[in-house]
């Protein structure tokens, strides 16, 4: 008898001891994860995941360390990875994430078809973002290898108390309605747009789609060949509008983030073709702005406002990780939920989750989100190429400051 009742004794130890280990609110378990973060602990971002972090070990019990790398994360992580470091989950741009370093990530289907604690019994793959799922899915080849989170569109960003003063009820839809807008704005002493030269490629690569569309454009980077008349109709468009008084002459010297600090920040400009990251980098310098969001209007024969580049960070998990499970828990804990509703919150950014507030700056921005039907690749390709980049900056600068007319500026182009 006695022998029965040690017994017993041992066999409830070892299910107390297995459900210790399961990491969920009964019981702790040893698993210490290690977190490589894209972000600075002083940035909003990485603020919130460190205060998620503490809340999620109290919860599960699951340690995470986090090495807040910051950008420079792009050179240290391939190190660090080819030499077996210890890193068990890693984030960054949801492509180069999946293109730079595909060949160290955990394929993640079979984690996506359960349910979790935040995700109210339905599998995580349906509570969240399904377009920027699916955008994962495609470049990992049919699997999903990382987990977008902090979505990002580039649409026009706005001051909509500059345009209620200038008499604009509602933001551009067509190439002759920003016209006006501008117009309407000059006419009360404000500029409508400006740009900075860390988006003048992007400025023309989105004015190229718009102008001939995205596979045009795409062809314009490969071949190397910018003798198309669209050029030359970009070239006499910004032309008019300096002239005009409706392009920021100053975005001709403007270093980022000179143009969204000096101009838009300050009320001197009105408009910037931007990403909706943009409230939140100048939050500090215009915390009372409120803003609007619209597509850039078609100009010509391309692709109008259904077609816009969007994208994410994302999270990677290490394939040589010990903790799959533990990790992948850790990542539904940031993107469903509570916390992917901070995170959205402080750091004026999209949610992932689906049923997550969206911040009240970027209500706008939805509307333009959930209306595209057209992915646009990153400045539809004019950054692809540091040559081509480097010409369009140069020759867009001279054009704005009158160097160059539309003409010489296709010339130029076109060499």
């Amino acid at each position: 008898m006695k022998r029965r009742i040690v017994l017993a004794a041992v066999a409830l130890a070892a299910l107390l001891g297995l459900a210790g280990c399961s990491g969920n609110k009964s019981g702790g378990t040893s698993a210490k994860i290690v977190y490589w973060s894209m972000w600075n602990e002083t940035e909003p971002q990485g603020q919130v995941i460190a205060r998620a972090a503490d809340a999620f070990t109290k919860e599960t019990g699951i340690g995470v360390d986090i090495n807040f790398n910051g950008r420079e994360i792009r050179k240290t992580l391939q190190p660090a990875l080819d030499a077996g470091e210890t890193i068990d989950l890693f984030d960054e741009d949801i492509e180069r994430v999946s293109n730079t370093w595909g060949n160290h990530l955990l394929p993640l289907n079979e984690y996506i078809a359960k349910s979790y604690s935040t995700t109210d019994g339905k599998p995580y793959g349906e509570v969240i973002n399904k377009t920027l799922l699916d955008l994962a899915r495609s470049l990992g080849g049919g699997q999903v290898k990382n987990i977008p989170y902090q979505p990002s569109a580039f649409v026009t960003m706005y001051n909509k108390d500059l345009f209620e003063q200038a008499g604009i009820s509602d933001p551009p839809k067509t190439g002759e309605e920003l016209l006006e807008a501008c117009a309407k704005l000059k006419a009360i002493g404000v500029t409508g747009i400006t740009v900075d030269d860390a988006y003048m490629a992007a400025f023309f690569g989105y004015n190229m789609d718009r102008l001939v569309g995205a596979d045009a454009t795409l062809a314009m980077v490969k071949n190397n060949d910018f003798t198309g008349p669209q050029v030359l109709a970009f070239g006499q468009l910004i032309e008019m509008m300096v002239q005009n008084g409706y392009f920021s002459q100053k975005a001709a010297s403007n270093i980022y983030p000179a143009g969204q600090v000096e101009e838009i920040a300050t009320g001197k400009v009105a408009m910037y073709l931007n990403g909706t990251w943009l409230p939140n980098e100048i939050k500090g310098n215009a915390p009372t702005m409120r803003w609007g969001a619209f597509a850039w209007p078609a100009f010509g024969s391309g692709d109008g406002s259904e077609a816009n580049n969007f994208g994410s960070q994302s999270f990677g998990i290490n394939k040589n990780t010990k903790y799959p499970e533990e990790t992948f828990r850790f990542i539904v804990w940031l993107t469903s939920g509570e916390w992917d509703g901070t995170l959205a919150k402080e750091s004026i950014g999209i949610p992932m989750g689906n049923d997550s507030a969206w911040p009240e700056a970027l209500a706008e921005a939805k509307a333009v989100v959930d209306s595209t039907t057209k992915r646009l690749p990153w400045a539809v390709g004019m950054e692809d190429s540091p040559d081509i980049n480097a010409k369009i900056k140069e020759n867009f600068a001279k054009l704005i400051m009158g160097s160059l007319n539309a003409e010489q500026f296709a010339e130029a182009m076109a060499k």
